[in-house]
This record gives C-alpha cells, structure tokens and sequence, in this order.
C-alpha cells in the first residue's frame, strides 16, 4: 500500500516511517514534493486535513498528514495553531524563547502538545477523509534541555517525567507522545481499511 506524506519537513517523515513502520511493515511511505498548501485552519485537525487533502489532490493517491503544536494553559492556550511561526517565522529557537519570555515566572505552566493525524484517499470517486487526536500533557520548563527531537521539545516536560521530551530518545518519544498516540490511532485505520498489517 503506497501513501503519501503531505509534509516537507524531514524530522516529521523520519519519525513517521519509525511510528507506521513497526505497526504496517507492508505500507510504503512516499515523499510529498507537491506544492504546500495555506494552512489557514483555527485547529490542528483543520490544518492536517488541508495538507493530506492538497497531496492527496496532487498525486491521486491516499495521504496522510498531520498539524501538531503546543498550548500553554498561562498564555491563553497559545502558541497553539501558530506552533510553527509564533516567533513570527519558523525558528524554533525563537519560538521556544519567545514562550519562555512570555510565561516569565509564571507559576502555572501546564502544557500540551496536540497533534492532528489525517488521512486521505481521494479514490473510488468519493473522497475518504478521517482525522485521529493525540494529547500529550506536561509542563513548561524554566530553561531549555536536551539535544534531541525538535520545535519546543527541549522546553517541554512530559508528565510523569523529570527530564524534557528533547532528552528522552526518539523510541522512548515515539511510545508517549501526541504524534505518536495520533499515529498509533491511525495505524489501526490504515490496518483495517487497506489490511497493511
């Protein structure tokens, strides 16, 4: 079963190959290099569909795709949707300082990132679209951490754990967080739907 990856970002692909590929061995992942389209949505799950529906429009195949972010309780549920370019471009070293700044020394920083997986299949003339969530809770840290992972990884303090989400590996990310519940969600629809098992 070939489907799409409606993303440019190869951190995303990577750990998306790492995610289906143990539960779907048999699904072939492909490399989107259409245009990207406007993600104009007010949510992760608008946002995942417009992109799976532009690779799936551009390649005529099935696409998955997904919108993820962080919300911070103290900032009014920001950076939320705008994740990427809340610094005003995408940096994620400006961003994650730019929440740092904007928390100061808050007391509450209670934190989740949110990720919206979606899949889209444009064939058999009606389009199937569905949409899985993923919540990961955790907190706000007073200062980066960690060398792993990426986007506001290094700041984020999953719950439960003492260390941020850019200092466990990527395995040990994969099982816990919002893209990975997302995606482990979205497997067992690829499964059921295609039998890629």
């Amino acid at each position: 079963m070939r489907v799409v990856v409606a993303t440019h970002n190869a951190h995303k692909v990577a750990e998306l190959q790492r995610v289906l590929g143990a539960a779907l061995p048999s699904l072939e992942l492909l490399p989107y290099d259409g245009p990207a389209p406007v993600e104009d949505a007010d949510s992760f799950a608008g946002n995942a569909l417009i992109k799976a529906r532009a690779a799936a429009a551009h390649t005529g195949l099935p696409a998955i795709a997904d919108d993820s972010g962080v919300s911070v309780d103290a900032l009014a549920g920001a950076p939320g949707v705008d994740s990427a370019h809340y610094s005003g471009e995408r940096d994620d070293t400006a961003n994650l300082r730019l929440v740092l700044t904007n928390l100061g020394d808050e007391s509450n920083r209670a934190a989740q990132f949110t990720c919206a997986a979606a899949l889209v299949d444009p064939r058999d003339g009606v389009a199937f679209e569905h949409v899985e969530l993923g919540v990961w809770p955790g907190t706000i840290a007073l200062e980066p951490a960690g060398v792993g992972g990426f986007g506001y990884d290094p700041i984020f303090i999953p719950e439960g754990l003492s260390v941020t989400s850019a200092e466990i590996s990527a395995d040990e990310k994969n099982a816990i967080s919002h893209r990975g519940r997302a995606f482990a969600a979205l497997a067992r629809v690829l499964a059921a739907r295609y039998g890629a098992a």
